[in-house]
């Protein structure tokens, strides 16, 4: 139906702009064209005046001379003056009704989605009923907390903040999380809401600003992973890449188990480190059913998780520690496999073997200092066996 519809308005425009071509009006007269009627009419006018004696014979003698000597040479040049050709406008005209509708349905076919169906009027109607409903109860949610004697409720600042982010309303956002983020109530996930808020206004530039509210989160809570992600990302900017995919990878090692955000800070890793050069991440390295599923030495195949998923409680919690011995028993022929002694930690930690688990990290933290004392791994690891030293 759209390409019948598209290929009736095509000729259309064509018939439009090629009418002119085969029903011109007709040319203006020229100023050359007119100029010898316009001189004649002055020979009768020098006549008249004779007649009526109004000028002597003498001047009117003269005048006749003059005019008609202008006359020849108005006609010399009418003569002389090619003719208006309208060729180039013409075969211009042609190419121009020839390539456009080319051009425009070759582009529709590549770039063009003519099986979408058009959102009905109705759903538009509805679609921008909802926008204005939201629209008005977020300024009346405002009018509300700005006439608050007490500021308002954090909570509804929060809120508000949130509806704004998500309305692309980002500076409205960031001025609300602000309110939150000077209260003493405000926690690492205000402020790094903030933070987001900031880098989106920027098309995704750590500021400065955005850079002391990401510092603020991770003071509060050094494990709020959005905190980590845009930590990275500022250090990624700075220049520091390998610091910024340390950091990612060591927060992924602290996971004790599957959640949302790991899937953005492993595409982030990989985008990162393969300018680097290292080596390219999955979730299966730190999901815990999942996590040893890649490694050809000592992972299951993909039948065995499979078969695992219909397993008991009791049954899959063998079936991850057979997985973990698999590893251990690995580490000790290539005991400097910091990844690994990660990996084993965490899957330790998640079976609650809590001896194994600092063994692990004692481990992996000292590979680390060897590696250099400053890896932001080193702290996540700290805390972790601060956690359980417990």
């Amino acid at each position: 139906m759209i390409w019948t519809l598209m290929i009736l308005l095509s000729f259309l425009s064509i018939g439009m702009v090629l009418t002119p071509l085969f029903f011109g009006r007709k040319s203006p007269i020229s100023e050359a064209q007119a100029t010898p009627a316009v001189l004649v009419d002055q020979l009768e006018e020098v006549d008249r005046d004779s007649a009526r004696g109004l000028i002597s014979d003498v001047e009117a003698q003269g005048a006749r001379q003059e005019i008609k000597r202008r006359i020849l040479v108005a006609a010399r040049r009418v003569h002389e003056t090619p003719s208006q050709k309208g060729g180039e406008g013409c075969t211009l005209l042609w190419v121009a009704v020839l390539a456009v509708p080319i051009i425009a349905f070759s582009y529709y076919g590549i770039k063009g989605s003519p099986e979408i169906s058009s959102l009905v009027f109705a759903d538009r109607q509805t679609e921008r009923q909802e926008e204005k409903r939201v629209v008005e109860l977020t300024d009346k949610l405002l009018a509300e907390l700005v006439a608050d004697p007490e500021g308002g409720a954090s909570q509804g600042w929060m809120l508000l903040a949130q509806t704004y982010y998500r309305m692309g309303r980002y500076e409205e956002a960031i001025s609300a999380f602000e309110t939150v983020a000077q209260r003493e109530d405000a926690t690492s996930a205000t402020w790094s809401m903030l933070a987001e808020a900031m880098i989106t206004a920027e098309q995704g530039v750590v500021t400065p600003k955005a850079l002391i509210a990401i510092e603020r989160a991770v003071a509060l809570e050094p494990s709020n992973p959005a905190a980590t992600f845009y930590k990275a990302r500022a250090m990624e900017q700075s220049g520091d890449e390998a610091g910024a995919h340390d950091l990612l990878l060591a927060r992924l090692a602290l996971s004790d188990g599957f959640a949302p955000w790991m899937e953005a800070f492993v595409t982030q890793a990989n985008f990162i480190g393969g300018p680097l050069g290292r080596r390219l991440i999955s979730l299966a390295d730190y999901a815990p059913m999942a996590q040893f599923a890649t490694d050809e030495n000592v992972g299951p195949t993909a039948d065995d998780v499979a078969a695992a998923s219909e397993m008991s409680q009791e049954d899959r919690t063998d079936f991850i520690r057979s997985m973990v011995n698999r590893l251990a028993t690995r580490l000790e022929d290539e005991p400097d496999d910091l990844e690994g002694w990660l990996r084993l930690a965490n899957a330790y930690t998640v079976l609650d073997e809590r001896e194994q688990a600092i063994t692990a990290y004692e481990r992996a933290q000292a590979l680390l200092m060897a590696i250099s004392p400053t890896d932001p791994r080193i702290q996540n690891v700290e805390k972790a066996l601060s956690d359980l030293m417990e």
